[in-house]
């Protein structure tokens, strides 16, 4: 099969032909339909950050897959071939205190697919049983595979309750466009965005926020934040999508006394995620979020070097970009 595999210590990638993996023991093989990069791909891509002490080439790497079950092995109860499947990238072990107390997401022996284990950048890969979402019809691939990330978004956005709330999004990214969305859908009664790339802001404003501000060269952010009619004693609610130290910092000063603030933009720590893959459903169903929009971009595998060009280029003239394989 072909697969896009980070075969050095140095910056890129490489197609490469290797042996499809058959299923063992509680897992399935899926053919892939669509993979989408996500941000944690580009520090494997690019060889900085983490990737360096955590990643081990030669691997096939990428973790938001979406396609169709090929064969499944023994023990697997309750997916068939033929299903359409989206993936869960945090693989728990269900053995240690944590999963045994229903806190997978706690896993002491978690791993993560396209990080310790082969990812779906791929024409096909093998996972557990346990890891995969039986999706909907009214859920096509080309965006099956957004379902992981916005899992994430939409749990950073409804922790709490946002219905009648201000809501700041700082970073526009994909996981900020997503919150864009879910917190209008959830009845926030104002969303502010800030983002810098001209191309992410006009599709912040296109999918319901309410204002959108970008934070280099806007003039004092602060000021017109606070300086909004609802937002004068700070936000209800701050969602810290893009790990920018300055907005990090910013996001603490316009935050209501007794506001919540969500940190979700990778920085140097690391959190665990609960999916609401209910939620999820019901939003996609309800038509509530739009991500055809959100899929800006569709590549070949074989056109990887451009895909991930464009996603890491400086005008971020890109929304969620996915490989699509079958």
């Amino acid at each position: 099969m072909l697969a896009l595999m980070k075969t050095s210590r140095s910056r890129g990638a490489q197609l490469a032909d290797v042996p499809v993996v058959r299923p063992g023991k509680g897992e399935t093989l899926i053919k892939v339909h669509r993979a989408s990069i996500c941000g944690s791909d580009l520090p494997i891509f690019n060889w900085t950050s983490w990737a360096p002490h955590r990643i081990h080439p030669p691997m096939i790497f990428g973790h938001e897959i979406c396609g169709e079950i090929a064969e499944c092995g023994p023990d697997v109860k309750n997916i068939r071939p033929g299903d359409r499947v989206a993936v869960e990238s945090h693989i728990f072990c269900e053995a240690c205190a944590s999963c045994l107390a229903g806190d997978r997401h706690l896993c002491r022996k978690m791993s993560l697919i396209g990080v310790d284990a082969n990812g779906g950048f791929a024409e096909y890969i093998t996972v557990p049983e346990r890891v995969l979402w039986k999706l909907g019809s009214h859920i096509p691939y080309d965006y099956a595979s957004l379902m992981e990330p916005m899992g994430n978004a939409l749990y950073a956005t409804c922790v709490e309750p946002v219905t009648g709330k201000t809501v700041l999004v700082m970073g526009c990214g994909p996981q900020g466009l997503y919150a864009v969305q879910i917190a209008k859908a959830m009845g926030a009664s104002l969303v502010v965005a800030v983002e810098k790339s001209p191309f992410r802001a006009k599709l912040a404003k296109t999918l319901g926020a309410d204002h959108v501000f970008g934070h280099e060269g806007d003039g004092d952010l602060k000021e017109k934040l606070l300086g909004l009619k609802k937002t004068k004693e700070g936000f209800d609610v701050c969602l810290e999508m893009s790990g920018a130290d300055q907005l990090v910092a910013l996001a603490f000063q316009v935050l209501r006394n007794g506001g919540r603030l969500s940190l979700f933009g990778i920085t140097a720590g690391k959190m665990g995620i609960d999916l609401g893959e209910d939620e999820l459903d019901r939003l996609i169903s309800e038509r509530k979020v739009n991500l055809e929009s959100v899929v800006s971009h569709s590549f070949p595998l074989k056109e990887a070097q451009q895909a991930f060009e464009l996603f890491s280029g400086p005008q971020r003239d890109c929304g969620k970009i996915i490989f699509a394989l079958n």
